[in-house]
């Protein structure tokens, strides 16, 4: 099945393993630099808090800088926080056409691939 990973007789969601893989590693970083993460929670919280720009539009905008950036950990981490934010798939191919305008062929590549992958995944 095209997005699923078979071990040990039981299926597993890739994008799901790929956001408990990030926790996971984000809770190792946390070990050694506490401090760090503590900083850098409370700064992205604030980010992402609704303001002039709503909860939604913001994850919009992170997507289509990760897509850019190339990051897979935050093209998933995004597309998930859209979606949970109530973005329609529309507007999540949307942001990706705009990262696309930025980004060229590499940009596309990941929308049409990764995004509307993990889009399925986690609906």
């Amino acid at each position: 099945m095209e997005g699923l990973i078979v071990e040990n007789n039981h299926q597993t969601n890739e994008a799901k393993e790929a956001l408990l893989h990030y926790k996971h590693g984000m809770g190792v970083f946390e070990k050694h630099m506490p401090d760090v993460a503590h900083h850098f929670h409370q700064f992205t919280e604030v980010c992402f808090t609704e303001g002039k720009l709503t909860q939604k539009e913001k994850q919009l905008i992170a997507l289509g800088i990760s897509i850019v950036a190339q990051d897979e950990y935050c093209m998933i981490y995004h597309t998930k926080g859209c979606l949970d934010q109530g973005a329609t798939e529309e507007e999540v191919m949307e942001a990706c056409g705009v990262a696309a305008a930025f980004g060229g062929g590499a940009a596309l590549s990941q929308a049409v691939t990764l995004i509307q992958e993990s889009m399925r995944q986690l609906q």
